[in-house]
């Protein structure tokens, strides 16, 4: 059988890319228990990024607080494709996506599950229309024993989603964009399985620690970019959260090069940027990595 000529992958790459920019906007909160308080919070960086297409919530935007009160506040999983009919945060989050005709994605909340004490850590999103447009379970729980004494066990209290079944894409405007959350960062095959299917960008929202994240955080995000070839966007909780948990912040989106090409530093804040399909089709002609995989 003849070999492929290289003019055929040329066709294909530039097929498979998007045609027009997509403005995002990569919020970073400090969640507390009052899911009204979150709610403020993310109505007023809304306004803020007024006019991107899509906004990205970090992992735990609706909640961060003690396993009972997380229990508490898990809502019920809303179907695909409809106006989530219960959940006041889900309600919440949909109605911002209507008035801003921005696709919002909830990188973490709990939604009831089979085990009524391991609620779903969820990555919800939800179209221009309010919709919900797709679920992702986080697959990959933080169960540690970290150096500075803290202790995490998130399988007590999350029923973890299934590798199977949890590869998750989106398309936005012609973006197709994968989705994670926090820990299965460090889980490179995930991503590889998300680029699999063609994806052009990353979505890692997170709530990772301080000793962690002051090591890892930016070696992690800038690697998921490099090796998958894609635009990454990573908002993150920051700061002091109930039980005296702290987190990392830094919120950033890295291009298919793995620069950090935006950032918010501490605090509450929101980052915009241009995700560029020409600098995607750049780096992957320049470097094409992802044409060289063998097996």
């Amino acid at each position: 059988m003849p070999a492929t000529p290289p003019e055929f992958w040329g066709i294909v790459r530039r097929m498979s890319l998007p045609s027009a920019p997509l403005e995002a906007a990569v919020f970073q909160l400090n969640a507390q228990q009052e899911l009204d308080d979150n709610l403020a919070t993310i109505r007023r960086l809304a306004d803020r990024a007024k006019g991107a297409r899509l906004f990205a919530l970090p992992e735990g935007c609706l909640f961060m607080g003690d396993v009972d009160r997380k229990r508490a506040s898990s809502e019920p999983a809303p179907k695909l494709g409809e106006v989530p009919a219960e959940g006041r945060g889900l309600q919440a989050l949909s109605a911002l996506a209507r008035e801003h005709r921005a696709w919002v994605c909830a990188g973490g909340v709990g939604l009831l599950s089979e085990d009524p004490l391991r609620p779903r850590n969820a990555h919800v999103v939800f179209d221009d229309a309010g919709k919900v447009a797709a679920i992702y379970r986080k697959i990959h729980l933080f169960d540690v024993d970290l150096a500075d004494g803290t202790s995490h066990r998130e399988s007590d209290s999350t029923l973890a989603g299934d590798p199977r079944e949890d590869v998750v894409t989106i398309d936005v405007d012609g973006f197709r964009i994968g989705l994670s959350i926090c820990y299965d960062v460090r889980f490179p095959e995930h991503y590889r399985r998300l680029v699999d299917r063609g994806a052009h960008a990353l979505l890692v929202p997170a709530a990772f620690t301080v000793p962690t994240g002051k090591d890892h955080w930016h070696v992690l995000m800038r690697a998921r970019a490099i090796e998958s070839q894609c635009w990454l966007l990573a908002p993150a909780q920051w700061g002091r959260h109930p039980g005296n948990r702290f987190t990392y912040g830094k919120s950033l989106a890295a291009d298919p090069w793995g620069d950090v090409v935006a950032q918010v530093s501490d605090g509450v804040g929101v980052a915009r940027v241009t995700l560029d399909p020409q600098r995607l089709e750049d780096v992957r002609a320049q470097l094409p990595s992802l044409r060289h995989r063998r097996g």
